[in-house]
C-alpha cells in the first residue's frame, strides 16, 4: 500500500502511543514530565480510555507486589524458595507508588478514585502446603520488603483475618497463612483515566478515540507512518517513535511494522471469566485479597483468589479466575485474530509450545467444560459456605500469552517482555500478569531502549530523581531504599487511613 507524504506540521509527533491504557497514559506521563514540550498522540479504537485489559473487571487488580501471589515465589527442585521474582515485582510496584505519589503532589492525582489499602493474604490448607507456606514466609521474612509479614496456622486467629475462608472448615484440618497489612486494590482503569485527565489539562497529548491503526511504515526519512481509521474517515501521521501498548492488540501490529525483531513472536490467547458477588454484607465480612495454591496439574496462572475489590465507587467481591479459550486476542477483538497471526516463522514455534504444554492445554480444555456447578465448588474450596445465589458470573479480561522462538523452538512465557527495533524507533509491551502494577518500571525500560541519550542527559536525570527519588538504587544493596520509598508512598496510602 503507497503511503502519503505528509509535509503538514500538525500530523507530527514526538511519540505516537497506540492504546489508551494503563501502559501508554504511563509512558505518556513519563515523557510530559520529563520533557514538557513533546508533542504526544494516543490513539485508541475504542470509545474511551482503558477499556481492554486495564478495565478493573478485566484484570486482578491485586497492585501485584509479590506479597500473597504464590506463582511468584516457585518451590526449587532441592526444596528451597525462589524468591528473586518476588523481589523484583515487589521493588517495581514500590516504584509504581513512588510515580503516583509525586503526581499526587504535584499534579492532584487523586489517589481516591483508583486506589484503596486492603491485606493481602497468602492461605493454604493441608500439611504440604502449609509446609510449603512456611518456607516461603521464613525465607521473605529476612528482607527488608517483606519484614513486616505475618504469619498464622492457628484457627482462630486467621478467621479473624478472612471470616469467610475459615468458617465451615474442621478445626482438624491443618491450616495456615501469612498476611501483609500494607496491602492494595488498583483500579487501573480509573488511573488510566486519571493520567489522561491531567495531560489533557495540561495540553499535552492529543487523544484519538475510535480510531483504528490499519497499518504502519517506515519511511526513508526513518519517521514511522501510521494510517489511522475511524468512522469520520481516515488520516495519517508521522513520528520517530511508536509505542505499541494495545495489550492483545499489540503483537499484530508489531507484525505489520515488519521489524525483524517481530519474527520471534507468536500469541495464544487465554481469556478469564469471574465469580462476582455484590451482597454487601458479604463484601464487608470479607476484607483481604487472599491468594491460594493452584490445583495439582494446574498451571502457575491459574493461582485461585478471593479479592475484596473497588470498581466504580461500589464493593464488590471477586473469586476466580476461571479460565475459557477463544481466537480473540482482545475481549472486544475477532475470532480471526489468531489465525491472522500465523506467520511460516511463527508456526512451528506455536505448535511446539504447544505440544510442550500439554498441561495448559488440558486445563483449558477443562475450564472450557466446566458448568455452574463446577465453578461454585472451586468457589467453595475456598469459601465453604459459598452459595450460588450471591454470585454471577462475569467475562474478564483476554491476555494473549508469549510464544518466543529460541534455539530451542517455541518457549511459552508467563510474564511480561518489552520487544523493542533495534534503532529504538519502536517498541512492544507483549504478554500479561503482572504488568499493570509494574507499568512504572516497564515503561522507564521502554525509555532506556528508546531513548537512550535523553536518559542519560543531565535534564532527565535530574528530572527522574525529582519524580523517582529511588531512582539508580538498589534494594538488595541498599536496605533504606524500601524503607525510603514507603515512607513517600504511605502519605499516598496515609490518605485512606
Amino acid at each position: 500500500m503507497a503511503f502519503s507524504q505528509l509535509d503538514n506540521t500538525d500530523s507530527r509527533y514526538d511519540a505516537v502511543m497506540v492504546g489508551a491504557g494503563i501502559m501508554s497514559a504511563t509512558l505518556a506521563s513519563l515523557l510530559h514530565k520529563l520533557d514538557p514540550t513533546l508533542r504526544l498522540l494516543i490513539v485508541e479504537r475504542l470509545g474511551g480510555p482503558g477499556l481492554e485489559s486495564s478495565s478493573a473487571l478485566n484484570n486482578a487488580g491485586t497492585g501485584h507486589a509479590a506479597n500473597c501471589e504464590l506463582n511468584y515465589t516457585p518451590l526449587r527442585a532441592d526444596g528451597s524458595v525462589e524468591v528473586a521474582k518476588a523481589i523484583s515485582i515487589n521493588f517495581a510496584y514500590e516504584r509504581s507508588l513512588e510515580f503516583w505519589a509525586s503526581l499526587s503532589k504535584e499534579n492532584n492525582l487523586d489517589p481516591s478514585k483508583f486506589l484503596h489499602r486492603v491485606p493481602h493474604i497468602s492461605f493454604v490448607s493441608g500439611e504440604k502446603d502449609v509446609a510449603f507456606l512456611r518456607k516461603r514466609f521464613d525465607q521473605l521474612i529476612s528482607l527488608e520488603a517483606f519484614s513486616k509479614m505475618q504469619w498464622s496456622h492457628d484457627w482462630d486467629e486467621i478467621r479473624e483475618w478472612i471470616p469467610l475462608v475459615v468458617d465451615g472448615r474442621r478445626k482438624t484440618q491443618p491450616i495456615a497463612a501469612t498476611r501483609v497489612e500494607r496491602g492494595t486494590d488498583v483500579d487501573f482503569g480509573a488511573l488510566t483515566s486519571s493520567f489522561l485527565e491531567i495531560l489533557q489539562a495540561n495540553g499535552s497529548v492529543d487523544l484519538s478515540f475510535g480510531t483504528q491503526v490499519s497499518n504502519l511504515y517506515r519511511r526513508e526519512n526513518s519517521l514511522w507512518e501510521l494510517e489511522l481509521r475511524c468512522d469520520e474517515g481516515g488520516r495519517y501521521v508521522q513520528s520517530p517513535f511508536v509505542f505499541l501498548g494495545a495489550g492483545g492488540g499489540a503483537l499484530p501490529l508489531l507484525q505489520k511494522s515488519g521489524i525483524s525483531e517481530a519474527e520471534d513472536y507468536a500469541g495464544f490467547p487465554v481469556s478469564g471469566k469471574w465469580l462476582v458477588c455484590s451482597d454487601q454484607d458479604l463484601c464487608r465480612k470479607h476484607f483481604a485479597k487472599v491468594y491460594g495454591r493452584a490445583r495439582l496439574g494446574a498451571p502457575p496462572m491459574s493461582m485461585p483468589h478471593l479479592d475484596s475489590r473497588w470498581i466504580r465507587g461500589g464493593r464488590l467481591l471477586l473469586f476466580g479466575p476461571y479460565a475459557g479459550y477463544t481466537n480473540k486476542f482482545l475481549k472486544q477483538g475477532s475470532n480471526l485474530d489468531l489465525i491472522r497471526s500465523l506467520r511460516i516463522n511463527n508456526i512451528g514455534p506455536t505448535l511446539k509450545a504447544g505440544f510442550q504444554n500439554l498441561d495448559l492445554v488440558s486445563y483449558l480444555v477443562s475450564q472450557v467444560l466446566q458448568t455452574d456447578e463446577d465453578r461454585l465448588g472451586l468457589l467453595r474450596e475456598f469459601f465453604p459456605n459459598a452459595i450460588s445465589k450471591d454470585w454471577r458470573l462475569e467475562v474478564a479480561g483476554q491476555r494473549v500469552q508469549i510464544i518466543k522462538r529460541t534455539s530451542k523452538g517455541g518457549v511459552l512465557q508467563m510474564g511480561t517482555e518489552v520487544v523493542s527495533a533495534n534503532d529504538g524507533s519502536l517498541a512492544a509491551l507483549l504478554g500479561a500478569s503482572p504488568g499493570a502494577s509494574t507499568a512504572v518500571t516497564i515503561m522507564l525500560e521502554v525509555l532506556r531502549r528508546c531513548w537512550p541519550e535523553q536518559m542519560e542527559s543531565v535534564s532527565w536525570q535530574k528530572k527522574l530523581v525529582e519524580l523517582l527519588p529511588s531512582y539508580g538504587q538498589d534494594p538488595l544493596l541498599d536496605s533504606g531504599c524500601i524503607k525510603s520509598m514507603r515512607s513517600r508512598s504511605d502519605h499516598l496510602l496515609g490518605i485512606f487511613d
